[in-house]
């Protein structure tokens, strides 16, 4: 409640979402990950071409975690509020947009994390009305999705069976599709913030954690645990939001400019989390002695079959816009041919 009285007050204020002067504007863009990061590098990117186009009219101002708080539903409610109009919300943004936790889901998404990214960033997705109305209904618009790369356990033992991860205190975000998820593996998901986990797994207070790998080396967790465990279950996915009323009030103009970034913002957010993650897992490893375990296809397979059922879980939570946005993803993973995760 403090956090929402002070952006009220900022609104009050005349400083809410677009910062207007005589000649520019300023397009405020909170993150939930720090410099050095995934959404960074995609924000950096998309300030770049944004004031390029613009011609300067527009500058956008970067808000990385800790600028704004550490508190991630305080992002969210700012963003609804209007005095950040732009912004990430990844796996906590369920507890906002409850229809959002479709990108926690396990073993959904093609194997391409590329086809993966045009996918979901597609017409046919983003702009159908079961996803927009998720959003608008909360004073929010879906603009884009950025996945970061696949997630990766990180444990003080060795994880290659269900039976493995049973009762593992393992750290997700404050996601109810996520902890059912991992209850469903045998593991016992617990929630802690993000800027308390690396002392919280030193301490054993958590005995693992799911990350894309770049955050692993990022904020240094492999440091503190024995073996990382590439399972390929899901991906890392955040949704780029915006200001319903914000967006709304776009001139025509803006809002072509914008939509052709993020349309150019698709391959290179993929570029960009390819080479962080393939890059940080050089430095973990050139830095550590951390065992790292790929699943083979049989021991992926027991994973898969106890994740399915979230599935349902996932449409009884959030009804039937779930439903029909796990649909049309579910179609385009077939049509492609791929395997789903």
């Amino acid at each position: 409640m403090q956090m929402r009285n002070i952006v009220l007050s900022i609104t009050a204020l005349g400083l809410v979402g677009v910062a207007s002067t005589a000649s520019a504007e300023t397009w405020r863009f909170g993150l939930e990950e720090t410099e050095g990061s995934v959404q960074y590098g995609y924000a950096e990117e998309f300030k770049k071409l944004i004031e390029e186009k613009s011609d300067g009219d527009i500058t956008v101002e970067l808000l990385p975690y800790g600028s704004w708080g550490s508190n991630y539903s305080a992002l969210y409610d700012a963003i609804q509020n209007g005095a950040i109009p732009l912004g990430f919300g990844s796996g906590f943004l369920g507890g906002t947009v409850p229809e959002s936790q479709l990108m926690s889901l396990n073993f959904v998404m093609p194997n391409d994390q590329l086809e993966t990214a045009e996918i979901l960033n597609s017409d046919d997705f983003l702009k159908s009305d079961a996803w927009q109305e998720s959003f608008r209904e909360r004073g929010l618009v879906p603009l884009a999705t950025l996945p970061e790369g696949y997630q990766v356990w990180t444990a003080n033992k060795e994880i290659r069976t269900p039976e493995d991860m049973e009762n593992l205190q393992i750290r997700v975000m404050d996601n109810s599709l996520l902890r059912a998820t991992y209850e469903a593996y045998g593991a016992s998901p617990i929630t802690i913030a993000y800027g308390e986990l690396y002392s919280a797994l030193q301490q054993g207070q958590a005995e693992g954690n799911i990350q894309p790998v770049f955050a692993h080396e990022n904020m240094g967790f492999y440091e503190v645990q024995d073996y990382m465990i590439f399972a390929d279950q899901s991906q890392f996915i955040a949704n780029f939001i915006g200001n319903e009323e914000w967006y709304d009030g776009l001139s025509d103009e803006q809002r072509e400019m914008l939509e052709s970034t993020l349309d150019e913002m698709v391959q290179k957010g993929h570029d960009i989390q390819s080479q962080f993650n393939s890059e940080r897992l050089e430095t973990i490893k050139e830095n550590s002695d951390i065992n790292i375990i790929h699943l083979d296809e049989s021991e992926r397979e027991a994973f898969r079959e106890l994740a399915k059922p979230v599935r349902q879980t996932y449409v009884d939570m959030v009804g039937e816009r779930g439903q029909k946005a796990l649909d049309i993803v579910l179609k385009h993973v077939e049509q492609s041919g791929d395997k789903a995760e």
